[in-house]
């Protein structure tokens, strides 16, 4: 599973050494106003939660949700990575971070890595996103990155209705080599996050 790096952030696959962290991350206010409640209240809950979607997605499909730590002291912020539900026909990208690292750029910087490996060295030629009408930080996030809205949708493991956006690659990157996902391919991933606030 690759390690991605940026100026200031490594991104690294999350591992059950990581669940007290992603235990507090998902019990975040903002995670659980924005993304949901995943009802993750123990540190065992937090270690199937990581082997259940992200390590399951690392197998299945060679990506996944990463943790998104800082290069300079390898402290935990947040998670950013690419996604393949069974509720979404295309891939999406995921992320979250602790309110005290939000307004940084860590949330673009991350994200920016994570779709530019997509579309090199998966050759997607299409990326969405997934995020809460009012989370207003999100959406620009979005944005910046480049996805545009197409509409609002309505998916089984949300329950409500939400803005969907997308990346649709240029003619001269569809040239490249394209990924594609059988339905027989895609897995369960209800316990995986939409977008967070940053």
């Amino acid at each position: 599973m690759l390690v991605l790096h940026t100026d200031r952030l490594t991104l690294r696959p999350l591992t059950e050494h990581d669940a007290a962290f992603i235990l507090q991350l998902l019990n975040e206010p903002s995670f659980i106003r924005f993304i949901g409640d995943r009802g993750m209240r123990t540190p065992h809950d937090a270690r199937a939660y990581i082997r259940k979607g992200p390590v399951a997605s690392y197998e299945r499909f060679g990506f996944g949700l990463l943790l998104v730590t800082l290069k300079e002291d390898g402290t935990p912020i947040g998670i950013c990575g690419l996604l393949k539900r069974d509720t979404l026909e295309d891939v999406d990208v995921g992320f979250a971070f602790l309110p005290a690292h939000w307004s940084k750029g860590y949330g673009f910087e991350s994200a920016s890595a994570v779709i530019a490996d997509g579309r090199t060295t998966l050759g997607l030629t299409r990326i969405v996103a997934i995020t809460n009408p009012d989370n207003v930080a999100s959406i620009r996030l979005l944005e910046k990155l480049g996805l545009t809205f197409e509409r609002m949708i309505r998916i089984a493991d949300e329950g409500k209705e939400l803005r969907l956006y997308s990346w649709v690659a240029s003619r001269e990157q569809r040239a490249a080599n394209v990924r594609q996902w059988p339905q027989e391919m895609i897995p369960p991933c209800d316990s995986l996050p939409s977008s967070s606030p940053q």
